[in-house]
């Protein structure tokens, strides 16, 4: 049995003076919680932690030592003094812990929180071990970079799961931090202030992103944070502290979509229905491997839902260099947080060198790709551009999205000063890339006057392709054909004529020279 969460933990996050630790070691772990009433038999209480309600002070003592004989780890009594000492006196004696419980306290609230927290820590166990810990440390560290602060990422417990490390912040973190970072946890009398100031409240109630004040008196500086959840249930949070710089603009969004990233990591390291292979089921459902409608069930999706594809490619990554991984991955993350932020069910990818995100088509595709784009331009040293493809009337036709952002994208790439391209304004770009990639797999029909001039230029050193795909380009206007390539009107016209003559061209015949001009681009494509 997987160890649950100490009374410690569970104090911490209830909060003196409703809870206190009666009797037992604060250690102690819990392993679930049960109810005993009065009214009912009891049954077996093996590792958990027993509400003994009915029954207050002196009257619970028989239920106290019958949940022990059970198992019981602890037990939780409404109680005042003295009987109070009764109580700590017989759970000593038992073996089990003894937490006392204020009377004006409300046994559903109290069990519905603790319940809260035990799952938690059920779904966050072992989170600091292999592939989780590298998933959310390396979130953090995305974080950090997108907010311009100090982030620490923790769960329901306050007990301490990820932080970005960075060489510049030694003399930039505060207290809180510095102790949190320390033990592992958040030190008690800084959260006993955060629930005083209802902080913890807000992060457990939604989305929100909390902003707390600096307080230098007390060592705290100011911070962002915003709760992790899956559904209606509190998993942990995530906090930015400022450190030098004031925090960017996008430090809100971007929080609430790590946010969701990180619940997405939980419940995908706790091996939940549904979330064990979520990156297969994506990239599966991209390239046509997996089928829509068991993405859909399994992510809990509408299959019908109509859906648009961004690709997004860095231009400097090269596949065989040591660093593409990291690159890629980086990436990744980046898109991840932007997108997910503006869509909770936006989908992420990684394809090849390529990433992937499938959206909702009410959603705006072009300024979002162009913020993440300009994002990734002004913290990294990547290059990146994005493709995006047209609507797909359902999830069954995101493939077809996905190849025509793909289409997209490489006619972006071949216009360095554009960041992003849809196939809208890149329809006539598009179609020509796909004619020239058919022609290209296809030998047998390249033309041999082309492969001839080709071979005259790169044994003369002329200029006679280039030259006359200016003038092709041109459709026959010597003048602008000549401005382009920087040279005089009658050179042109004298190349023109060398190349018609070398390559046995006729380009008084429309078919003839569409071939040529298609097979010069090909020729000069790079």
């Amino acid at each position: 049995m997987t160890d649950g969460p100490s009374l410690r933990q569970l104090l911490a996050a209830i909060g003196e003076p409703l809870v206190q630790l009666g009797a037992g070691s604060a250690d102690l772990p819990v392993h679930g919680l049960a109810i005993l009433d009065p009214d009912d038999d009891p049954g077996a209480y093996r590792g958990e932690l027993v509400l003994i309600i009915g029954a207050r002070g002196r009257d619970a003592l028989r239920y106290l030592r019958a949940a022990a004989r059970r198992g019981a780890a602890a037990v939780a009594v409404k109680s005042e003094e003295p009987d109070t000492a009764q109580l700590e006196a017989a759970a000593g004696d038992a073996g089990i812990g003894l937490l006392v419980v204020q009377p004006r306290a409300r046994w559903d609230q109290l069990s519905a929180l603790i319940r809260e927290l035990l799952d938690s820590a059920a779904l966050t166990a072992g989170l600091r071990d292999d592939r989780s810990d590298r998933d959310l440390f390396s979130l953090a560290q995305t974080v950090a970079a997108l907010t311009g602060g100090i982030v620490s990422i923790e769960d329901a417990t306050y007990r301490l799961l990820a932080y970005s490390r960075s060489d510049s912040e030694a003399d930039e973190v505060d207290e809180l931090r510095r102790l949190t970072i320390l033990g592992w946890k958040g030190p008690e009398r800084y959260l006993e202030l955060l629930r005083e100031w209802g902080v913890y409240q807000r992060l457990r109630s939604g989305e929100e992103v909390v902003d707390l004040e600096e307080r230098p008196e007390l060592g705290i500086r100011r911070r962002l944070a915003v709760g992790i959840r899956a559904g209606s249930q509190h998993l942990g949070a995530i906090w930015v502290q400022q450190g030098g710089q004031p925090f960017t603009e996008q430090a809100g969004s971007a929080l609430v979509g790590a946010a969701r990233m990180a619940a997405l990591s939980m419940l995908t390291q706790r091996g939940l229905p549904g979330t064990r292979s979520r990156d297969e089921l994506v990239t599966g459902l991209l390239d046509g491997r997996v089928s829509a409608d068991l993405v859909a069930g399994q992510l809990g999706l509408d299959p019908a839902a109509p859906s648009v594809v961004l690709a997004f490619a860095a231009r400097t990554i090269e596949p065989d260099l040591p660093e593409h991984e990291l690159h890629l991955a980086e990436l990744a993350r980046v898109v991840s947080v932007h997108v997910t932020a503006h869509r909770r069910n936006a989908l992420v990818g990684s394809i090849g060198g390529r990433v992937y995100a499938v959206l909702p088509t009410a959603t705006a595709p072009v300024p979002l790709a162009e913020r993440i784009v300009e994002v990734l331009k002004g913290r990294t040293a990547l290059t990146v551009q994005a493709g995006i493809g047209g609507a797909a009337p359902s999830l069954r036709e995101v493939v077809a999205s996905r190849a025509e952002a793909d289409r997209v994208l490489d006619a972006v790439g071949r216009t360095p000063d554009r960041p992003v391209g849809t196939i809208g304004d890149l329809r006539a770009e598009v179609l020509l890339g796909e004619t020239l990639s058919l022609l290209e797999a296809k030998p047998e029909l390249h033309d041999p006057a082309v492969a001839s001039l080709v071979e005259h230029d790169a044994t003369h050193g002329t200029e006679l392709v280039g030259s006359l795909l200016a003038y092709l380009d041109a459709l026959g206007d010597v003048r602008a054909a000549a401005a382009r390539l920087h040279v005089h009107p009658n050179t042109l016209r004298h190349r023109v004529r060398r190349a018609a003559t070398v390559g046995g061209l006729d380009l008084e015949d429309p078919a003839h020279r569409l071939v040529c001009h298609l097979n010069l681009l090909l020729a000069t494509r790079t």
